[in-house]
Parts: structure tokens; C-alpha cells; sequence
């Protein structure tokens, strides 16, 4: 007390520090949400960057054995693992594997003939099946057309891309 009888303010009372916790409280919960969201967009955008590269090292291969007539061997890139055709693979890609790698991760399924990335977080992620590990498996896959010129007509490969095996939804 002061000398003419009046308290001194001492600071926060109980209730105004209770609240000023519960506010710190919601405003850090919606930025860890943000956070979390936007590193989870991060990775979609990083794993449909690979899959960009991957798919032009594919159909820059397709492009060369045209350019040089042997077709024939474009079979081959449905079978093989598409990483081979690339000059430096991503830092994210562990190689042939018959099982699962780790999060965040590429590698190639060679029983199946699959290149699939495992997801880290995955939680605004949808997969068409719905079980197991959240992994995204993708087939090389030739696009043939039917080329007709004077003296008959012939089936050509004239395209190749990356497919997804099981749809899904990264939203």
C-alpha cells in the first residue's frame, strides 16, 4: 500500500494470465496446423518434380530409339526402372527394392515393374484403396497409335509416360 491508501498494481491477476495462456495456446495450435500443411504441399510438389523428370528422361529415351530405328526395343521401358534413364537421380531415391523404403523416398519395385514413392506424412493424401502404407505407384506405360502411310498401315509407339497404378487425391 501507498501512503495514501491506494494498492499498487503488482502485475497480471490470475484470470488475465489464464487467458493470455489459452490465447498463446490457439494461436500456436493454428500455426503448427499451417505448418504442417505446407510441408505436406512442400512434399507433393518435390515428388511431382521427380515424377516430371523421371516421365521426360523416359520419353527422351523413347525419342532417341526412333531417332536412331530401333523401336523395337521401346518394349523394354515398360520393364525397366525409369531412374536408369536419368543422368543424376534424385538424392530421394534408394534403388531396386522388393520391399517398402523409408518415408519420403523413391525406390523401384522390380517384381512388380513399379516406381513408388512413400509418402511421409500423407495426411491429406487419398488413395483409391485405402490400406497399408501410403505409397504412390506409378507404371511406365507406351502410348501406340496406328500410323497409315501408302503402303498399308502399321501400330507404332509414338508416346511414353508414368501412370498412376491406384488413383489418388492429394488435396
Amino acid at each position: 500500500m501507498t501512503r495514501h491508501g491506494r494498492r499498487e498494481p503488482r502485475g497480471f491477476t490470475l484470470v488475465e494470465l489464464a487467458v493470455a495462456i489459452a490465447v498463446i495456446a490457439v494461436v500456436t495450435a493454428l500455426l503448427l496446423n499451417r505448418f504442417a500443411y505446407h510441408q505436406e504441399m512442400a512434399e507433393k510438389a518435390a515428388m511431382e518434380s521427380v515424377l516430371r523428370v523421371v516421365k521426360t528422361g523416359l520419353q527422351l529415351r523413347l525419342a532417341e530409339l526412333i531417332a536412331t530405328q530401333r523401336q523395337g526395343q521401346a518394349a523394354a521401358l515398360e520393364l525397366e526402372d525409369p531412374m536408369r534413364w536419368l543422368d543424376a537421380r534424385p538424392h530421394n531415391y534408394g534403388g531396386v527394392y522388393g520391399e517398402a523404403a523409408d518415408p519420403g523416398k523413391w525406390y523401384f519395385d522390380a517384381g512388380r515393374r513399379h516406381l513408388v514413392y512413400v509418402v511421409n506424412s500423407g495426411d491429406r493424401l487419398e488413395i483409391d484403396r485405402g490400406e497399408g502404407a501410403k505409397e504412390l505407384r506409378f507404371q511406365s506405360r507406351l502410348l501406340k497409335d496406328r500410323i497409315v502411310f501408302a503402303g498399308g498401315a502399321v501400330e507404332a509407339v509414338t508416346a511414353v509416360t508414368l501412370t498412376p497404378v491406384t488413383p489418388y487425391r492429394w488435396q
